[in-house]
């Protein structure tokens, strides 16, 4: 009976480890963004910040959300509404970019994609389903590392181009221009400081969506290691999206009474 009482309990927590992975995320994203803000809101001249090392430390963070996503999604008690939190999150921070310093808008950025993946996976899920999980994990990444340049016009990734696409697809202005950043084909005029289509990501998305089927098909999620937590840091990650909504405004008010 104690033994069936504390299984039951694990079921009925939540994965600490998953929730302090995104904590410790969330905490390098807001350290991230406030190196950014130091260069190109207060002219600091760290050209560090603009090397490669700098770079693999934004993809660090912006991969491990979006993998997360997918490996929690099969978790949420209501993906639809969830989805749409999400999305109606990141629109919310298009408008205020927009209105409050457009020189920096964020259009389709982190929160939107995460938002659409989430969404469409409500409607993909039962196909999905279909795949053994460990063919549709290798497919899903290999999708995504194929797909990985296509903002810049070539299928591939960093230093693998295997063939340019046709530039007519990356040519559209209004709402066409829009649509076709949205899903991964940015016209020259498009701009956004923040900027996550939906292709490649929603294959990493996916990576991790069958990630989680493996992970509960053969039986990790009942590891103790997945009920491992971080004080305060598992909070944190609790309550990601609402940190990521407040992160950057807390860090303009910090930034304008000390710089």
């Amino acid at each position: 009976m104690k033994l069936n009482k504390s299984r039951t309990e694990k079921k009925l927590n939540r994965y600490g480890l998953l929730d302090s992975l995104r904590g410790i995320v969330l905490i390098s994203m807001i350290i991230y963004h406030g190196v950014w803000n130091m260069v190109y809101l207060y002219g600091y001249d760290w050209h560090w910040y603009l090397t490669e090392g700098a770079f693999l430390w934004q993809q660090s963070i912006c991969c491990t959300f979006i993998l997360l996503s997918g490996f929690c999604w099969s978790m949420g008690k209501n993906p639809l509404k969830n989805g749409l939190m999400v999305f109606g999150s990141g629109l919310l921070v298009t408008a205020v970019t927009l209105k409050v310093m457009p020189q920096n808008r964020v259009v389709f950025g982190v929160l939107t994609c995460i938002g659409s993946c989430i969404l469409l996976m409500t409607w993909l899920n039962r196909f999905c389903k279909m795949l053994p999980p460990v063919l549709g994990m290798v497919l899903s990444f290999f999708l995504f590392i194929l797909f990985r340049g296509v903002n810049s016009g070539y299928l591939g990734t960093e230093g693998l181009r295997l063939a340019a696409l046709p530039q007519s697809w990356y040519q559209g202005s209004g709402y066409d221009g829009y649509l076709r950043a949205y899903l991964g084909f940015p016209p020259k005029t498009f701009y956004s400081t923040d900027y996550f289509s939906l292709i490649p990501w929603v294959f990493l998305f996916f990576t991790g969506y069958f990630l989680y089927r493996i992970s509960n098909q053969k039986g990790w999620l009942g590891k103790r290691i997945f009920y491992v937590s971080i004080p305060g840091i598992q909070a944190m990650g609790q309550h990601s999206l609402l940190i990521y909504l407040l992160h950057q405004p807390v860090l303009y008010l910090v930034g304008s009474f000390l710089i």
